[in-house]
């Protein structure tokens, strides 16, 4: 038994192909690259009792480390916005 489309139909060709074997791929990785470890952070700071996630969160080298990531963030913001607004794309031009 054989399938064949009716007279006058062709099979369309996709735009992109490979496309599903690509989101796949991509899924796959961003599930055991990003979920796998967020997950296990989750389930590990479930396991924790509120005073012993409080003394986690706030031990001097965690609060040492906020302060280098944001702070890094914060420069790297500020260089960023006066870079667009010396270009003149702060203005409001675009």
């Amino acid at each position: 038994m054989s399938f064949s489309l009716p007279v006058g139909h062709t099979r369309s060709r996709s735009v992109l192909p490979g496309f599903h074997l690509t989101l796949g791929y991509t899924l796959f990785y961003l599930g055991l690259i990003v979920l796998l470890p967020l997950s296990a952070l989750v389930f590990k700071t479930l396991s924790l009792s509120p005073a012993q996630f409080v003394d986690a969160v706030s031990s001097p080298r965690v609060l040492a480390a906020y302060r280098l990531t944001f702070g890094a963030s914060l420069i790297a913001c500020r260089r960023e916005c006066g870079v667009w607004f010396v270009a003149g794309l702060g203005s409001g031009s675009l």
